[in-house]
């Protein structure tokens, strides 16, 4: 298994080691112990997702208030998706920047995502499957998301015509989210992962 960080500090790409013959597949998509010694600090499982799109269903950008926000590690177990994650985090370096990832059946990539980054996704053919392990539960009310669409992101969706909930079409621009103190701070979401980090010594 091996973790690549990337461009967005806290996130990090995920490489599992297949084992095949013609009987079929195994790998190991998820251990416990070698995210928490690369991130420094225990994930705690609060729940797990399944979420099945279309090809061209674009979702996101989602993110939740920090704290405790949503640490997500996500994998596709059908399909292929373009995975993005977007720096939300007011004051840091790379604040609005995104990176893509590509996730499917076939390298059976993963990704970390730490709290107060954004994250979605475009589903790169029928049926895309994901499999969501979440830090903390659904919280209806410090749940939210900037419009995937946004210019001033310029996130290239691999998708002619995206498809988009009404939730995500009428999602606030990345400028209107930071004008509203929407966005999570960056130097919060530091004190909050050191604060996990103490937690699990």
């Amino acid at each position: 298994m091996k973790f690549t960080e990337l461009g967005i500090e806290g996130a990090f790409a995920v490489t599992p080691q297949l084992h095949g013959d013609p009987r079929g597949l195994f790998t190991e998509w998820y251990r416990f112990d070698r995210l928490a010694e690369v991130v420094g600090h225990p994930l705690e499982l609060a729940q797990a997702n399944l979420s099945v799109s279309a090809r061209g269903v674009v979702r996101g950008i989602h993110f939740a208030d920090v704290p405790p926000g949503q640490a997500k590690y996500v994998t596709c177990v059908r399909g292929a998706v373009l995975d993005v994650i977007v720096d939300l985090r007011v004051g840091s370096p790379t604040f609005g920047h995104w990176e893509g990832v590509q996730l499917d059946d076939v390298e059976r990539r993963a990704v970390y995502i730490p709290e107060g980054l954004g994250h979605g996704f475009c589903a790169l053919t029928d049926d895309a499957t994901l499999s969501y392990l979440c830090s903390a539960t659904f919280n209806p009310t410090g749940e939210h998301g900037v419009h995937p669409l946004d210019p001033d992101l310029g996130i290239e969706w691999p998708a002619d015509v995206p498809q988009l909930s009404a939730r995500d079409e009428a999602a606030p621009s990345l400028a209107e989210a930071l004008s509203s103190g929407l966005l999570p701070d960056y130097q919060a979401c530091r004190d909050y992962t050191e604060s996990l980090r103490t937690q699990g010594n």
